[in-house]
C-alpha cells in the first residue's frame, strides 16, 4: 500500500518535472529563469523538511517487518 502511494505521487511528479525542465530549456525569458530558481529553492526546502519524518516512518515499517520475521523464525520448529 505504501509503495502504491509513493508510486502514485512519484510518477506524476517526475513527468511534471521532466516537462517543466524541457519547457525551461526552450524559454529565453530572464524572468522565467528566476521564477524556476525560486521554485527549485522551495522544493529543496520542502525536501529537507520532509526527509527526516519519511526516513523515520520507513525505518519503523522495516523494523516492524524485521521483528515479525524474527518472531516467526524463532517460533518455527527446526
Amino acid at each position: 500500500m505504501f509503495l502504491n502511494t509513493v508510486l502514485k505521487v512519484y510518477v506524476p511528479t517526475q513527468v511534471f518535472l521532466t516537462r517543466q525542465v524541457k519547457l525551461f530549456a526552450q524559454r529565453t525569458d530572464g524572468a522565467s529563469g528566476i521564477e524556476y530558481a525560486l521554485i527549485a529553492g522551495m522544493v529543496a526546502v520542502a525536501i529537507i523538511t520532509f526527509v527526516s519524518p519519511i526516513k523515520e516512518a520507513v525505518n519503523a515499517i522495516f523494523s516492524s517487518i524485521q521483528t515479525s520475521l524474527e518472531s516467526v523464525v524463532k517460533t518455527k520448529p527446526a
